[in-house]
């Protein structure tokens, strides 16, 4: 067989078909980006349970938010690293910093794990994850006490990773697969208003 019959045949029968929405995208693609869609839901939806009910993992049952405790004053207010300490620990326990912070880890998870409203999801998580990237901030090698900070890499680290999984989960479409995706963008409104895709 020549190469040009080669090429020719390839052209007109590919190797794998590509279901909606991509063109190079397989089964086992969208299976591992519904993986990933779920799996990082979860993450979200975890802290938001473990904060609100204190489940024992990052939040006893004394600290837990049913129990007045606040989900973000133990966090922002144990900040010692980088140029916006003084910013974190005057949001630290205020009652607007804890809704906004609940409702973005419950609105997240909730929607990543039904594969709904990806779109926002994404940039909601990625909000909150840029935040908690920079109250951490793992460009310094240094606490204000001096101390070593301990991060182990100056830009990477699992905040982006968080945000990367829920833009490619969203651009990718991934709540199609084992999720309400396909079912949540025929409804009219979300067709009209296609950010809540």
């Amino acid at each position: 067989m020549t190469a040009q019959a080669t090429t020719q045949r390839s052209l007109a029968t590919p190797l794998e078909r590509a279901e909606i929405p991509g063109s190079m995208l397989t089964k086992t693609a969208a299976k591992a980006l519904a993986v990933l869609r779920i799996s990082t839901g979860f993450v979200f939806l975890w802290a938001f349970l473990d904060k609100t009910f204190g489940l024992g993992y990052a939040t006893p049952a004394a600290k837990a938010w049913i129990n007045g405790g606040s989900p973000t004053k133990g966090f922002l207010s144990s900040i010692d690293v980088g140029p916006f300490q003084s910013m974190f620990h005057a949001m630290a326990g205020t009652w607007w910093a804890d809704w906004l912070f609940m409702l973005g880890m419950l609105g997240v998870g909730v929607a990543m794990i039904l594969g709904i409203g990806l779109r926002v999801s994404a940039v909601s998580g990625t909000l909150i994850m840029a935040m908690m990237w920079l109250a951490e901030f793992p460009l310094a090698q240094a606490t204000s006490a001096g101390k070593p900070s301990g991060s182990t890499n100056p830009i990477v680290d699992y905040h982006l990773i968080y945000a990367i999984a829920l833009i490619v989960a969203a651009a990718a479409y991934a709540g199609h697969t084992w999720g309400l995706g396909r079912f949540w963008t025929r409804i009219p409104f979300v067709q009209k208003h296609r950010w809540l895709i």
